[in-house]
């Protein structure tokens, strides 16, 4: 019994191989269409078989035959030639339509010369007419036209020439029922591969259903998780906040309070390591925190209108002592400070602050630039930031992390210099908000240009349209020299 089902499984798979030979190139890509292309080659392969049986009792029945007779059986015998067909044209549906309207002039042309509308060849139309829905499902209004001119043709040959009495109507009954036993046979077939077909496409609209219904379900967990994250980050930030505000402030009073000519040097060092240390503690906590709330409805745009000036002196304040502490030049070079912006100031002085504290902290004894232009991207008037520094750079294959969330350079980075990973990520979700991107350029040993163009004037209601577009092809040594 093994035997035979291995050599029944070796012969399935040997009429599979010849069989696949005919399928078009894109059918084995789609299961379903290699489906019925496999279907469309078994058809055209046995299916003329069964109806070679009826023009075998049409040739014996027909007392002289000619010219009708033989033209049945050449279509007929046409039908093994559509697998070439679907072969050379490598399309399914111009095979199906040949097949379709072959069999639909073997039927009518049959029916024409033998026996007129009592024709045993008249159930072959309508299996014509149910394969050109099976092929077509999609252009059915076609089908029917197809078929409406056929019958049409049909008529107007009767109403001209008649039917001709080829062969006695009564001498066609045993033809007839050979036609309608090998009719019932190959929609039987045909029946048996749609029902499988529909079996097929409920299991799997089930198994799409049931993976829908996980994916809704983890999304669910997901968003309770997420909402769990937010609210214990809030959380913390707070708890964490209020001691570390305590601990830098007093540590800035004992700092101020020490005499400033004969107190302990060693103590000052010490409660100066606390104050920076906290200081670096809080501006993680809320680097954290500011990137959860990034897309929440608690980090709406708040956009006022300000002067750039005003904007950019702060930003230089905040950031020229980290800048002095190595040794570092601060300058500020645009023709565009005294422009008035209508955005989010806190989310720019934010953008700015990274990208020049990191600069700062990367840079030894070199330059820091932030300049500054005024441009247009598709009519919008826009304004240019560019920082640039002559730090350590960033390696091309290393740039392409820079804006990850938690990710540096590298882990030797990390080690010498610090921090998160945050601030470059959490800029450039930032630029997007204010309707702009951040792009950079590197090389390693000779510096970096971050640089991000966001619209002069933005409004809340703007924050999804997207961002800008991408600052490219930058000259910072030109940008320098200005």
């Amino acid at each position: 019994m093994l035997m035979t089902a291995e050599r029944g499984l070796g012969m399935g798979t040997a009429l599979n191989g010849y069989v696949d030979w005919f399928l078009p190139e894109a059918a084995f890509a789609d299961r379903s269409q290699r489906g019925v292309a496999r279907h469309f080659v078994l058809t055209h392969l046995f299916g003329p078989l069964m109806s070679q049986s009826m023009c075998i009792f049409l040739y014996l029945t027909d007392p002289s035959p000619g010219l009708s007779c033989y033209t049945v059986i050449a279509c007929v015998s046409l039908f093994w030639l559509l697998p070439f067909v679907l072969k050379h044209t490598q399309s399914i549906k111009i095979a199906a339509f040949v097949s379709v309207e072959l069999l639909a002039f073997t039927s009518l042309f049959g029916a024409f010369f033998y026996g007129g509308a009592l024709s045993p060849c008249i159930p072959w139309l309508i299996i014509a007419l149910l394969l050109g829905f099976f092929y077509f499902s999609d252009r059915q209004a076609l089908i029917v036209l197809i078929f409406v001119v056929n019958i049409g043709l049909f008529i107007i040959a009767y109403e001209i020439w008649g039917f001709p009495e080829t062969v006695p109507l009564a001498d066609l009954a045993p033809v007839s029922w050979i036609s309608i036993v090998s009719a019932t046979l190959y929609m039987s077939w045909m029946a048996t591969y749609y029902s499988d077909i529909m079996s097929s496409t409920s299991l799997a609209e089930r198994e799409a259903d049931m993976q829908l219904e996980q994916l809704r379900a983890a999304k669910e967990r997901a968003d309770a998780a997420n909402r769990g994250r937010t609210i214990f980050l809030s959380k913390m930030s707070h708890e964490l906040r209020t001691p570390l505000n305590a601990v830098i402030g007093y540590s800035e009073l004992i700092l101020e309070s020490m005499p400033p000519d004969g107190g302990n040097a060693t103590w000052e060092k010490d409660i100066g390591r606390i104050n920076a240390a906290g200081r670096h503690l809080l501006s993680l906590v809320a680097d954290v925190l500011d990137l959860e709330n990034l897309g929440h409805e608690t980090d709406a745009l708040r956009c006022d209108g300000f002067l750039l000036r005003d904007m950019v002196d702060q930003v230089i304040a905040t950031v020229e002592p980290m800048a002095q502490s190595n040794k570092n030049v601060l300058r500020v070079v645009s023709a565009a400070l005294d422009e008035t912006l209508t955005t989010d100031e806190t989310k720019l002085r934010q953008i700015l602050v990274n990208l020049l504290g990191n600069a700062a902290k990367f840079t030894m004894g070199g330059s820091i630039t932030l300049a500054v232009r005024r441009d247009e991207k598709a009519g919008v008037p826009c304004l240019t930031f560019h920082v640039i520094d002559t730090g350590i750079g960033i390696a091309e294959a290393d740039a392409k992390r820079l804006f990850t969330d938690f990710e540096q350079v590298s882990a030797e980075t990390n080690h010498s210099y610090g921090g998160t990973g945050l601030g470059l990520a959490l800029s450039q979700k930032l630029c997007v908000l204010l309707g702009g991107s951040i792009t950079v350029r590197s090389e390693v040993g000779k510096g970096s240009v971050f640089a991000f163009r966001i619209p002069t004037s933005r409004v809340a209601e703007d924050a999804d349209e997207g961002e800008l577009g991408r600052v490219v092809d930058m000259a910072p040594m030109a940008l320098v020299g200005t």
